[in-house]
Order: structure tokens, then sequence, then C-alpha cells
């Protein structure tokens, strides 16, 4: 029984790893944001301490004075806020890439070497296209054409999938019944076949497509208990955190890190880029 607890902590932690990252922190950026500033505007800007001369009782203002004094210039100057707000997005994503690009050269062998990740096209391939995807995401179907065009166009090119279950119940699920067919040598199978069902990739449709490509059901079900699973599953999710890629589908390819769905052009693009920045 406490195995059992243990794992169905681990499983909801999983699926709870997108609802975490979303909201973390958000629900102090609007203050934040105000007293950011009323503080900085209250100190730099020229208008807002019009005729203050140093020493004065002006600079030692009452509480409520000040205040008030902050919120009619907030309200007679709103775009203060918005300025804000956007300088403060803009320094987020410029820190959270400098930290993504760092995690990417230090983890990059586990990132493109992990011996529990399935490797697919060419695995001795000169560069390696890593994919983090959900069964259950729409954008995750649409790219897959692509992926599937970009390996067969290019015999040199390895693929990394990492299995990145966020979804839900349901395609943790799927994950670990894809990384046990890996044990029957079906994984590239199962993966391309589950790319191409419609609606939910519930149990009922991973078991339909496990038996359509000839897996031995039994065997999938007790593979999927193997503990080795779900910490393959809980590395990516660590991986993808460091890489800042929150949702799916995301790729790494080369130094570039992309998140979201892209075209077959764009990877193209960058697995030539890699390639000549590997032959400089």
């Amino acid at each position: 029984m406490a195995d059992r607890l243990v794992l169905n902590g681990r499983r909801r932690k999983l699926t709870q790893f997108s609802k975490f990252t979303g909201r973390r922190f958000g629900f102090l950026l609007l203050p934040l944001l105000l007293i950011i500033a009323a503080g900085a505007w209250y100190l730099l800007d020229p208008g807002f301490r019009a005729g203050q001369q140093p020493n004065t009782a002006s600079e030692n203002l009452p509480q409520d004075a000040f205040e008030r004094r902050v919120r009619d210039y907030l309200v007679a100057n709103p775009e203060v806020i918005v300025e804000a707000m956007q300088n403060l997005d803009r320094k987020q994503r410029e820190a959270e890439q400098t930290e993504a690009q760092a995690a990417l050269a230090t983890r990059r062998d586990e990132l493109l070497n992990s011996p529990e990740s399935p490797v697919g096209g060419n695995p001795q391939g000169d560069v390696s296209m890593v994919e983090f995807f959900d069964y259950n995401c729409p954008y995750c179907r649409q790219v897959a054409p692509a992926m599937v065009a970009a390996e067969e166009g290019d015999p040199q090119l390895r693929i990394v999938y990492k299995e990145f279950p966020i979804l839900g119940p349901n395609s943790v699920f799927a994950a670990r019944a894809a990384l046990a067919a890996r044990r029957q040598n079906l994984y590239p199978q199962f993966h391309k076949a589950m790319m191409q069902v419609s609606g939910a990739a519930d149990e009922a449709q991973v078991i339909a497509v496990a038996e359509e490509i000839g897996l031995n059901v039994e065997q999938l079900r007790t593979d999927m208990q193997d503990p080795a699973i779900d910490a393959e599953i809980e590395r990516n999710l660590a991986l993808a955190r460091a890489l800042r890629i929150n949702g799916t589908p995301g790729f790494v390819i080369g130094d570039e890190i992309l998140r979201g769905a892209t075209d077959l052009q764009t990877m193209q693009r960058l697995i030539d880029q890699a390639r000549k920045d590997q032959n400089r």
C-alpha cells in the first residue's frame, strides 16, 4: 500500500506540472508593479516632483498624503503602469532565456544521450532534434507530419523523443505505454500511430493502438509498472523546466530552443544551422 501511495503521488506531480508553472507568483504581479511604478516615478520623474526643493517639508509627506499623491499621479498617467509591466515582462523573458541557454549548455549530454530516451531517425546521425510532446496535445499532432518529413528528407538526422505528459492522467498513461512499447522494439511505430489518432488519447485508445501495431498488451501493461518508466518521465519534466519549456510541443535543435508548434522549413533551417555550427 505504501508503494502504491508513493506512485500515485508521483503521478499527481506529473499532471500538476503545467498548472504550477502557469500560476507561480502570478498573484503578486500587479501589486509589485504598482509599488515599482510609484517608487520609480516619485524618485525620478521631474514632473512628479515639480517645485520641490531639497530639505523641504514636502519631502517628508505623511503616509496618507504620499499615497494620495501616488494615486493621483498614476490615475493621470496610466501609461506608467503599462510601461513598467512591459519592461518587467521583457526583463523576465531575457532572464529566462539566459537561464535556459545556460541549462542547455550544462545538461546537453542528458538531453541528447539519456539511455532511457527513445531515439528515431538515424541513431548515429550528425545532428539531433529533440522533441518534448504530449499525446493529447493537438499541436503535437499538427506538427507530426513535419517531423516525419524532416526525418525522411535527412538521412543524417537523429531524433530524440522526450515523453512530456502534462495534460492529465490520460497523457501519463499514454507516455508510460510508449516507453513500455520500447521494450518490445516498437516505440517508433507506437509513437507515430498515436500521433495520428483523433479524439482523446485515453486508455482505450492507447490499448487499441498497441493491439493495432502488434504489441503484446499483457506484457505492455506489466512493463508499464516498472518504476524506471516513471523516473524517466520525471527527468523529462525537470529537464523541460530547466529549459523553460512549459508547454507542448517543445524542440531543441543545436543551440536553439523552440517553444510551440513549428513548420518543416523552420526545422530544416535550424538543422542546417546546427550542422554548420558543428563543422566550424
